[in-house]
């Protein structure tokens, strides 16, 4: 094989670095224009607009299927930050203490039928929530999950999910349908009820065994893992402020045990 010559070895070299910094100064000024028009610091804007031009590995993600794959370890919920962990020890305190009602005439039902397109993407909420916790989630054109990854929050278990053995992963309510119903939920009209039971922050994809098992069971009887309690916590905490439902003795005693491991 030929080799180039020093000389034009040295051309090359000596081209590629002034294309290179023609374009560093191209992507400056553009972020200086960008920083006078929008107010935003300088050096934030020039640092996003080499991140994008940097990284031939990149992907992008538009024009995607609805309810596009997603990695579940990168949901926010699964990494709460300082703030979040604070503020749900803040609201925990705030939140009224009640003592469960019996379940009374309570069924499925009440809160619609299971897996209703809420959010009108043409996807179940079932699939939405798939997609978006599953690693390598596929999706086919009708929004159904064929197969992916679950990281499980539950188990902290690796499971390989699949359209032939759906009930291997299930869609788990944080907030337990039934035990929300004890606790007020009864005397909400029927599209708040809809809504909470398809609310994506009131929903995991999780190893179907432990789901089963966990029931419809408070903090105070169910927590997952040790690894996953911290998130498991702030959430139930962000869903029940949110819905402003108050919660049994024994469970805020449990979602305050779990914050502890935060």
């Amino acid at each position: 094989m030929n080799r180039p010559s020093p000389r034009a070895s040295g051309a090359l070299t000596k081209r590629r670095l002034t294309g290179l910094f023609a374009s560093v100064v191209v992507l400056l000024v553009l972020a200086a224009l960008i920083s006078a028009l929008t107010g935003k610091n300088f050096f934030e804007t020039a640092g996003d607009l080499l991140g994008r031009g940097g990284g031939s590995g990149s992907s992008s993600s538009v024009g995607s299927d609805p309810g596009a794959s997603s990695s579940g370890s990168s949901d926010d919920r699964w990494n709460p930050t300082g703030q979040e962990v604070a503020e749900a020890r803040q609201h925990l305190k705030e939140i009224k203490v009640a003592e469960p009602q019996p379940r009374g005439d309570y069924e499925r039902k009440e809160f619609g039928s299971p897996w209703i397109d809420t959010d009108k993407n043409g996807c179940s909420t079932r699939n939405d929530i798939l997609a978006r916790d599953l690693e390598g989630a596929r999706v086919n054109a009708d929004c159904k999950v064929l197969e992916g990854t679950l990281e499980d929050p539950y188990t902290g278990e690796m499971i390989e999910f699949s359209a032939d053995k759906p009930q291997a992963v299930q869609v788990d309510h944080l907030v337990p349908l039934s035990l929300a119903w004890r606790m007020g939920a009864s005397e909400w009209d029927r599209d708040k009820r809809v809504q909470f039971a398809n609310d994506p922050d009131n929903l995991f994809a999780s190893d179907g065994p432990a789901n089963m098992q966990k029931g419809d069971a408070g903090p105070g009887e169910w927590q997952p893992y040790e690894g996953f309690q911290c998130s498991y916590a702030v959430s139930y905490v962000d869903v029940t402020l949110n819905y402003d439902l108050p919660i049994a003795k024994e469970d805020r005693t449990g979602l305050e045990e779990m914050l502890g491991t935060c």
